[in-house]
């Protein structure tokens, strides 16, 4: 049989007009091959499923070229597609055991989006994202923000939003401790992921709170991964690094949680807590959470609405027109939940249909509203970006207090 062409690899239109066809990507990088598969050659990828066999395929190729000999290039596509670690197969396996040792064994959790999503040196990070937060940090609310909910898309898309939320912090949040809820996009459902490796960035490294990250470990048990490589390849919690390194310095205190999506609970009904592992996590942060106060400060890494081709959709989204208005008073219906910290209310929102309105942050939300029942937000700034021309992704700046 031959084996099975791994699930959660990145497929997208070739962008090189010589080379059209299907480029092929690692999100996970476990691996840095790229591949672009020619047009004639993309449909032979359906044999790659596990209960097919290379005499199957062959059989396929010479229906299409006519030549007996086709050997050749169904060997050669094997290999290719083995080689670049895009297979479920034996070398595979060796290439993700050795980068989450890799990882697991690393001193510091290095910048994976420096130089793509900001820039890597920090002369120009710093005046890139001075200008980005300019106007921040002009909120006066009288009491330190009990937590602010940002993007994680791409800073220089997010602009608006990212400094709307960040307004909120002063210089006397510095010796505060941060806790980031980061959507976790590759991560096991119903899962966190914790670190204990220090955040590098151009800027500096971040302080791990390992007491709290201890105490997590013991407390909730099965709900944890701990050194979850996730955390080696995410963004959601490395552009709020940066954020905060650029508001309150470098050595900032931080506890970093990847949410796993909620998919038992959206799709099988029911609360998330409904599972043993994820009551202990809200139950393990809830209790932290009232024993530490303001000392505490949440930070909520959160997109919301993904519409558009891009995600499956079957039109064209724009943001603010069309389809995408609606999709604007779908968000704030939700939003407004988060504001009045309606846990129950947000996630029956969130269910109604699988979540139409697919909010990679939800998890994230929703683990922080339960976490702090008593948090009040206010919306400061909502957004639509459209991320390629048919596809756009909806965020906002929050406070809550």
């Amino acid at each position: 049989m031959l084996p099975r062409l791994r699930a959660d690899l990145d497929f997208l239109p070739s962008p090189m007009p010589d080379r059209p066809g299907l480029l092929i990507r690692d999100p996970f990088r476990f691996s840095d091959a790229t591949l672009i598969v020619p047009p004639q050659m993309v449909q032979c990828l359906t044999f790659f499923d596990g209960e097919q066999s290379s005499l199957d395929l062959r059989a396929y190729l010479f229906r299409v070229t006519g030549d007996l000999d086709v050997s050749e290039i169904e060997q050669h596509l094997t290999q290719s597609l083995s080689e670049a670690g895009f297979l479920e197969d034996e070398n595979f396996a060796l290439k993700k055991e050795t980068t989450e040792q890799a990882f697991a064994s690393a001193p510091v959790r290095l910048a994976q989006h420096a130089g793509s999503g900001y820039p890597d040196e920090p002369g120009e990070l710093r005046n890139v994202f001075r200008e980005y937060l300019n106007g921040a940090g002009t909120v006066d609310s009288g009491k330190p923000a009990l937590a602010i909910a940002a993007p994680h898309v791409s800073p220089f898309g997010g602009v608006e939003s990212y400094r709307a939320a960040y307004s909120a912090l002063k210089s006397s949040d510095t010796d505060r401790t941060f806790v980031i809820l980061g959507t976790s996009h590759y991560g096991e459902p119903e899962r966190f992921g914790l670190t204990r490796k220090p955040f590098e960035t151009p800027l500096g490294s971040t302080i791990p709170a390992l007491d709290l990250i201890d105490e997590l470990e013991s407390a909730a048990g099965d709900a944890i991964r701990m050194e979850d490589y996730c955390h080696a390849v995410e963004h959601s919690i490395e552009f709020q690094v940066v954020f905060l390194q650029s508001v309150l310095g470098p050595n900032v205190r931080i506890l970093p949680i990847l949410c796993g999506a909620f998919l038992k609970s959206l799709y099988e009904g029911g609360a998330p807590e409904d599972m043993e592992r994820v009551r202990q996590m809200l139950g393990s942060l809830g209790e932290i959470g009232a024993r530490e106060g303001s000392r505490l400060c949440w930070i909520l890494g959160v997109d919301m609405a993904h519409m558009g081709r891009r995600y499956g959709d079957q039109f064209d989204a724009l943001a603010g027109r069309g389809e995408m208005a609606d999709v604007a008073d779908a968000d704030k219906s939700r939003i407004a939940c988060m504001e009045s910290g309606d846990a129950a209310g947000f996630w029956d929102q969130v269910q109604q249909k699988h979540d139409p309105l697919k909010w990679c942050g939800s998890a994230p939300i929703y683990t922080f509203l339960r976490a702090m029942p008593a948090a009040r937000g206010n919306l400061s700034n909502y957004q639509q970006w459209n991320i390629d021309e048919g596809s756009v992704v909806s965020f906002a700046g929050m406070h809550f207090y």
